[in-house]
């Protein structure tokens, strides 16, 4: 899209300095337009062909090879140090590092120069990397698309847990929310507002559980449709922390974290109107867009750096690949033939797997082409997991994340012409306060996020000041910044644990799971982006015993005394009439068949009996 360049005034009342360019370079010009853009009208640009006579002092072969910024009183920067002090206005950083840090100048003018006797090569790759459009990106329908699949997400995680809510947390749950909370009081006093926060201080009944899942449920549809977002998205922060705070075993995933710490960025980054539209809003923060990029490199560079520190084997010698797919917690039925995939692809897509999230994370803070690569690979990856394994909401957040990387100017060209941004003159501007708000808390979650889990992943020990971990204890509680890193260690089998009733201690009837593997010949299904709570925790508990899991103890104890919120969580209930008398559980092994085993037989899945997990247990 072409504009036209606007000089601006040279009368001798103007105290601006002018930027004096070599009008007959693209590459210049390119760039020129890009710096109008964010200086605006506090620098005035013109081209030396039209200006050169008017400054004597400069001859027109100084002009051919540099930029000069020219003040009112005649003195000027030229190169690499005119750049920086035309910018100031918007990025101090660079020209504080060129007069403060050790070889920086010497480094900036060289690099200019270098550019400077190269113009066709850099203007080629300039065109390449930023694409032929001269405007600097805006983010507008960018920020509408991802809080409309954030509203998704926040929508799906409160349905799917309100839907096993009371058999987990409930009154007569798994592990009743109220024993947490009461423990807790007992503990702490009155600092337990802070240590734990959440909405179930005031009521924590089954009743109140269920109407935090639903009102989210209603808020988010809010969301979606764009209505009142950064006050929506301050409330449904607000429940899901409350949730997760008393969900104890249930709610300790990651992507229960990302989305706690997403939601809470996405509130600075939405509107504050009540009924924002696309041609009045102000635009987002660069900062929270930083942050946003931060979150999603640490989500995914972490998950790579484990796998490596974890000293693993099956990661390092890339056959980690062999075992996912079966051993993974709910895998799906395309997961079964990936997994019937010969050893030489999967172990070059365990090299896959370490650049996406080792490399690729890099680029997300690249430009233009680099970044929109980045986010089309990683959008890629989460899709490829996605249709392999059943990962709740944290593959569609992730995407989410991603879309952030695409700016206004990418999403144009998919978009109708009426959702189309115009006017920009008529946005409205950031209120100063949200701008210092904003600042302080980026600069504060960007620190934390900095020092607490990317500078541990290459130094050990780090110790930091006490002020420093008084403050993040302080916040630890509300999940603002959160540690990321999925698959450290590969499982290379599959313990499934089953539970089994019985009237007599003789005849043993098995309560069957809805989604995790029971019968032989049932599929893997897919079930994301709904969470099956229970059997995720079911797959965790085989992994170690009884005594680590507590929990499971008393899920069974509930399975005896018939509770029926428990009860819901299962696909069936052997004893409809009355609660078993006695009751056991079991580890058997599983896994995969082949092509030809599963032509023959129909089967998906092949098990072993392997060990009692629990004693034969009853009510006193």
């Amino acid at each position: 899209m072409k504009k036209t360049l606007c000089g601006g005034s040279l009368n001798s009342n103007d105290n601006r300095p002018v930027l004096v360019y070599d009008g007959a370079c693209g590459f210049c010009t390119f760039w020129v337009y890009r710096w109008q853009d964010i200086t605006g009208d506090k620098v005035i640009y013109q081209p030396s062909q039209e200006v050169a006579s008017q400054y004597p002092q400069i001859t027109p072969e100084k002009f051919d090879s540099a930029i000069y910024l020219i003040y009112p009183d005649g003195s000027y920067d030229s190169g690499a140090k005119g750049v920086y002090k035309a910018l100031v206005t918007i990025h101090k950083l660079p020209l504080w590092a060129y007069d403060k840090v050790p070889g920086f100048a010497s480094l900036s003018e060289w690099a200019y120069r270098l550019v400077a006797e190269n113009r066709n090569f850099f203007s080629l790759l300039t065109r390449w990397v930023w694409g032929s459009s001269v405007e600097r990106p805006t983010w507008f329908l960018t920020r509408r698309l991802f809080l409309t699949l954030l509203g998704l997400v926040y929508l799906v995680a409160f349905n799917s847990l309100g839907s096993q809510v009371e058999g987990l947390i409930g009154k007569e749950g798994i592990l009743p929310a109220q024993n947490l909370l009461n423990e807790v009081k007992m503990q702490m006093g009155a600092e337990r507002f802070w240590k734990l926060p959440t909405l179930f201080w005031l009521e924590v009944g089954d009743g109140m559980l269920q109407f935090v899942c639903l009102a989210g449920a209603a808020l988010s549809l809010l969301l979606v449709l764009g209505i009142a977002p950064a006050f929506i998205l301050l409330i449904l922060w607000l429940f899901y922390l409350s949730l997760f705070n008393v969900g104890q075993q249930f709610l300790g995933f990651q992507w229960d974290t990302l989305l706690l710490e997403t939601g809470f960025l996405a509130i600075f980054l939405a509107p504050l109107k009540w009924r924002p539209r696309l041609a009045t809003e102000p635009p987002p923060s660069p900062i929270v867009l930083l942050l946003f990029r931060f979150l999603l490199f640490r989500v995914m560079f972490t998950s790579g750096w484990v796998k490596l520190a974890s000293g693993d084997t099956t990661w390092r010698d890339f056959s980690a690949l062999l075992y996912h797919y079966e051993t993974q917690p709910l895998p799906t039925w395309i997961g079964w033939y990936a997994h019937q995939l010969p050893q030489w692809f999967q172990e070059y897509s365990v090299m896959g797997v370490f650049i996406i999230q080792l490399v690729i994370p890099f680029f997300i803070f690249g430009p233009g082409r680099i970044r929109y690569a980045a986010s089309t690979l990683l959008i890629f990856f989460q899709v490829l997991i996605l249709l392999t394994g059943n990962y709740c909401f944290f593959n569609i957040l992730t995407i989410a994340l991603c879309v952030l990387l695409l700016d206004d100017g990418v999403l144009k060209k998919c978009i109708p012409q009426k959702w189309r941004i115009e006017n920009k003159e008529t946005r409205s501007r950031i209120p100063g306060w949200k701008k210092w708000l904003v600042k302080g808390v980026g600069q504060g979650v960007l620190a934390i996020s900095i020092l607490l889990y990317i500078i541990p992943l290459f130094v050990s020990p780090v110790s930091y000041p006490s002020a420093f971990i008084s403050t993040v204890n302080s916040i630890r509680p509300f999940h603002i910044v959160n540690r990321y890193g999925l698959f450290a260690v590969m499982t290379t089998s599959r313990p499934e644990i089953s539970i089994q009733g019985s009237d007599d201690g003789k005849t043993w009837k098995e309560y069957k799971f809805k989604w995790k593997p029971g019968d032989l010949d049932q599929a893997p299904a897919f079930v994301a982006p709904h969470q099956p709570r229970l059997d995720w925790q079911m797959w965790f508990a085989a992994l170690s015993n009884y005594e680590r899991n507590p929990w499971l103890i008393q899920f069974m104890i509930r399975l005896l005394q018939g509770a029926s919120p428990v009860l819901a969580l299962l696909e069936n209930n052997p004893f409809p009439d009355r609660p078993p008398k006695y009751i056991q559980a079991g580890v058997n092994d599983y896994w995969f068949t082949d092509m030809e085993t599963r032509k023959k037989t129909g089967n998906w899945w092949q098990k072993e009996y392997k060990a009692p997990y629990t004693p034969v247990l009853q009510l006193p």
